[in-house]
């Protein structure tokens, strides 16, 4: 669907608004970020596990992986589950990830930030762990076709840590690497940042305790969509 514009701005104000951005693209990660997410991706993870026979992973175990591609955040919550058995595994994932997608929603406020994001000239990305048929699905599920400029998923690019998603995306909109910035909710997302070179917001109402992030030096850290929002707004 079509973000809905907000600002009654004139031109000048808009080429004003424009010439002050700091960041040109910026890239948010999807789940704990963008969509409340994490709590049925940690159960999922450990409904996985159970049902291949391997030691289920804890609460914080579990949502340590979140963000990072499939395999290898399954493969890191379990690691007495042998590798021939991670197909199976991922087949449990999805099982319970999808049983329980009904319940899940964008946090509230993310449509009004992303609607002033897009009316301030903004490009908008994702770049995130899902594969490219999750994303699409979600992206569907909660009606934001059209919204985001671009995306990279973890199984048509590399996993986060690695900056691949975001080198991608800087090429792609011949964006540099200093007018890109990434917002994430794990240590993954800001070091994917670090990595690729460029700046990075985490979030503390997601997957990771943000008490991790400062050695990752995010030029910010939100503790609410709103203070998310007039961050952006303000400074991006």
């Amino acid at each position: 669907m079509s973000l809905p514009s907000t600002s009654n701005s004139s031109p000048l104000t808009a080429q004003k608004s424009a010439r002050s951005r700091q960041f040109d693209l910026l890239a948010f990660d999807w789940d704990g970020t963008l969509f409340d997410s994490t709590a049925i991706i940690t159960r999922s993870i450990q409904l996985a596990v159970r049902d291949v026979g391997g030691t289920v992973p804890t609460d914080k175990a579990a949502a340590y992986v979140i963000g990072m591609a499939l395999n290898q955040a399954l493969a890191h919550a379990a690691p007495d589950v042998p590798p021939e058995k991670y197909p199976e595994l991922g087949a449990r994932y999805r099982y319970h990830y999808m049983a329980r997608q009904d319940d899940l929603s964008l946090f509230a406020g993310v449509i009004e930030m992303l609607t002033d994001l897009k009316t301030r000239g903004h490009w908008l990305a994702v770049a995130t762990g899902k594969s490219r048929q999750g994303l699409n699905s979600v992206l569907h599920s909660v009606e934001l076709q059209g919204v985001f400029d671009g995306s990279r998923t973890a199984d048509e690019s590399a996993g986060k840590p690695h900056p691949l998603m975001l080198q991608e995306l800087m090429a792609e909109f011949d964006v540099p690497v200093e007018r890109v910035l990434m917002i994430g909710d794990t240590t993954h997302d800001l070091q994917m940042a670090l990595n690729a070179g460029c700046p990075s917001v985490g979030v503390s109402y997601g997957a990771h305790e943000p008490g991790a992030f400062h050695a990752l030096s995010p030029r910010f850290v939100a503790h609410s969509v709103r203070e998310l929002h007039d961050w952006l707004i303000h400074y991006g």
